[in-house]
C-alpha cells in the first residue's frame, strides 16, 4: 500500500502512446479517464479512506499526491457524492504536518459527542507516518490520530493530542477501521500490525486499550498486511462477522489483493468459523477495498483499482488511480460456509439503458454483438447466463486486433480474465497476465455480469460469488463482443446496456 521505494519517481517514467482513446471536446477528458468510475482530475491516488455516509452524503476521501503522478507524500483527497453514481471532488481534506504524512484509516459520526467535539461531529481517525524515521530506519514511524469536522466535511482540524495511540514497538502499525459496538457500548478499532491483526477498545476514541490479536498462522502471508475492515452481517437475528485483510503482495493472481474471515466477534476478540483463505476479488486490480460507515444495515464496499506491481507506471496521463465500482456486500452459505458476495450497487440502474436482448444464442454459433446490435458505446454492461457443465468465452475486442476475453473452464470449475492482448503493456513485465479464479457458487447455470468501463473491467459471477477486476489500456476501445461457447450449450438471457458515463 506504501511502496517506500517508490517515494519519489521521476515524472519522466510516464508511459503512453500519442492519440486520444476517447473521442471528446473537452480536453479534461483525456485518454484511458474513466466514464463512470471515480479518479481524481489530477495527481495521484491509492486506498479510499475515511469513507461515511452522513445526512444525504457520501464521503469518499483518498490516498491522494496531487504534486504528481506517482506515490509520494500522502493526503487525504476528498470526493462527496448523494447517489454513489457522480462525484464530486472537494478540496484536500488532510495535509502532511509535523507529525507525518497522513496515510490510511477511517470516519465516523460521533452521534454521542463521545470524543467531545460536537454531537454528531464527523472524526477520522488515520495513520501519521514520519518518513524521516522511515528512511533513516531510526525508530517506529507510524502512530495513529485524529481530526474532525464540525461543518459536514467541509473542513478539518487535527486534535492537539495526536497521536492518540503511540507506536508500541511495531515498524507496520497503521490503517485503522474504527467502528461502534453496540453490544460493548465502545469503539473498536482494527488495525493492521505486520502480518495480523490487532483490536483496540476506547470509549472516547482518544484512549484507546488493546484487545486482541488475530491471524498468526491462519490465511495468505505473503506480504504485509493492510488496510483491514471489521463488518457484520444478521442471519435470522444472529450476527455473522466478516473480517476484510488486504496484502500486498500475495494476491492469488500476485501483487496486491483482499482476502476474509468469516466467524464471530464478542467486542473482544475476533475468532474465525474456519482457517480457509477467502478472496475479495481473484483479479488484479482491486485491492485497499474497505466499506463506508453509517450505513445502517448496508455495507457498501469500494476498492482501489490497481496493483502495486504496475500503479506506479500506468500510462495515464495527468493522474493516476481509480477506484472501483461501489459494491454491495452480503454472505451466502455454500456447502456448510459463508461467503462474502459482491454486486454492483442497485443506484447504477439510474445510468443503466437498455441496448439489446436476446433470449436464447447457441454457443456454437461464434456470436459478434457488433454485427446484431453495430459499435459498442465506450462503456457498458453484459449479463448472461450459460450452462456449469460446458466451457465458454466473451471476448472483447476492437479493430486493431486487440482484445480481452472472459471465460469459464468447465472440467476445472475455474473463470479467468486473458488481458496478454489487451493492449499497452509495454510499462510493466508484469501485467500482461491470464488470471483465474474459482466457481464457487453451485447452480446448474452461471449468472455473469460484466461491467466495461473505457479501460476496466469488472465481472460478477453467480451473483458475485467470484468477482474479478482488470485494468487494461487498448488503443482503441473495444466496440465488440463475441460469445463463444460450445454447440447446443444455449447462452440464455442475453442483455446489454448502455451506461451513461458520470464524469465531468
Amino acid at each position: 500500500m506504501k511502496p517506500y521505494i517508490a517515494l519519489f519517481l521521476a515524472a519522466s517514467t510516464l508511459l503512453g502512446c500519442s492519440g486520444p482513446l476517447r473521442q471528446s471536446e473537452n480536453v479534461s477528458l483525456e485518454r484511458y479517464r474513466p466514464g463512470f468510475h471515480f479518479s481524481p482530475k489530477t495527481g495521484w491516488m491509492n486506498d479510499p479512506n475515511g469513507m461515511v455516509y452522513h445526512n444525504g452524503t457520501y464521503h469518499l476521501f483518498f490516498q491522494h499526491n496531487p504534486d504528481s503522478t506517482v506515490w509520494g507524500p500522502m493526503h487525504w483527497g476528498h470526493a462527496t457524492s448523494q447517489d454513489l453514481l457522480h462525484w464530486e471532488e472537494q478540496p484536500i481534506a488532510l495535509f502532511p504536518d509535523s507529525l507525518g504524512t497522513i496515510f490510511s484509516g477511517s470516519a465516523v459520526v460521533d452521534k454521542d459527542n463521545t470524543a467531545g467535539f460536537g454531537n454528531n461531529a464527523l472524526v477520522a481517525i488515520f495513520t501519521h507516518h514520519n518518513h524521516t524515521l522511515a528512511q533513516n530506519q531510526a525508530g517506529l514511524p507510524q502512530y495513529q490520530s485524529l481530526a474532525y469536522s464540525t461543518d459536514e466535511g467541509k473542513t478539518w482540524a487535527k486534535y492537539e493530542g495526536n497521536p492518540v495511540l503511540p507506536n508500541p514497538g511495531i515498524r507496520d502499525f497503521r490503517d485503522p477501521k474504527v467502528m461502534w459496538h453496540e453490544e460493548s457500548e465502545k469503539w473498536v478499532m482494527t488495525l493492521a500490525t505486520k502480518q495480523s491483526i490487532t483490536f483496540y477498545g476506547s470509549p472516547n476514541l482518544k484512549e484507546w486499550t488493546k484487545l486482541s490479536e488475530f491471524g498468526e498462522g491462519i490465511g495468505a502471508h505473503g506480504g504485509v498486511w493492510e488496510c483491514p475492515d471489521l463488518i457484520s452481517f444478521d442471519d435470522q437475528g444472529k450476527k455473522i462477522w466478516v473480517l476484510i485483510v488486504n496484502l500486498n503482495p500475495g494476491a492469488p493472481n500476485g501483487g496486491s489483493g483482499g482476502q476474509y474471515f468469516v466467524g464471530d466477534f464478542d467486542g473482544t476478540t475476533f475468532r474465525p468459523f474456519d482457517t480457509d483463505t477467502r478472496w475479495l476479488d481473484f483479479g488484479r486490480d482491486n485491492y485497499a477495498g474497505v466499506t463506508w460507515s453509517n450505513t445502517g444495515n448496508r455495507r457498501i464496499f469500494i476498492g482501489w483499482m490497481n496493483n502495486w506491481e504496475y500503479a506506479n507506471v500506468v500510462p495515464t496521463e495527468t493522474w493516476r488511480g481509480a477506484t472501483t465500482l461501489p459494491r454491495e456486500l452480503g454472505i451466502e452459505k455454500i456447502n456448510g460456509k459463508w461467503y462474502l458476495a459482491s454486486q454492483p450497487v442497485p443506484e447504477l440502474s439510474a445510468i443503466t439503458s437498455s441496448l439489446q436482448k436476446l433470449p436464447s444464442v447457441d454457443g456454437g454459433e461464434s456470436l459478434s454483438l457488433k454485427a446484431t446490435a453495430g459499435n459498442l458505446p465506450e462503456t457498458y454492461r453484459l449479463d448472461l447466463t450459460y450452462p456449469a457443465d460446458h466451457t465458454f468465452e466473451v471476448t472483447l475486442k476492437n479493430d486493431a486486433n486487440e482484445q480481452i476475453t472472459f471465460g469459464y473452464a468447465a472440467t476445472e470449475r475455474r473463470f479467468f480474465i486473458d488481458r496478454t492482448l489487451a493492449g499497452n503493456h509495454a510499462f510493466s513485465e508484469k501485467f500482461a497476465s491470464k488470471d483465474s479464479a474459482p466457481r464457487i457458487g453451485d447452480q446448474p447455470e452461471i449468472r455473469v455480469s460484466l461491467w466495461v468501463d473505457v479501460a476496466s473491467i469488472e465481472v460478477f459471477a453467480d451473483d458475485g460469488l467470484t468477482a474479478m477486476t482488470e485494468i487494461f489500456f487498448p488503443s482503441r476501445v473495444y466496440d465488440d463482443i463475441v460469445l463463444q461457447g460450445q454447440s447446443g450449450a444455449m447462452f440464455t438471457d442475453v442483455h446489454l446496456s448502455r451506461i451513461s458515463p458520470t464524469t465531468n
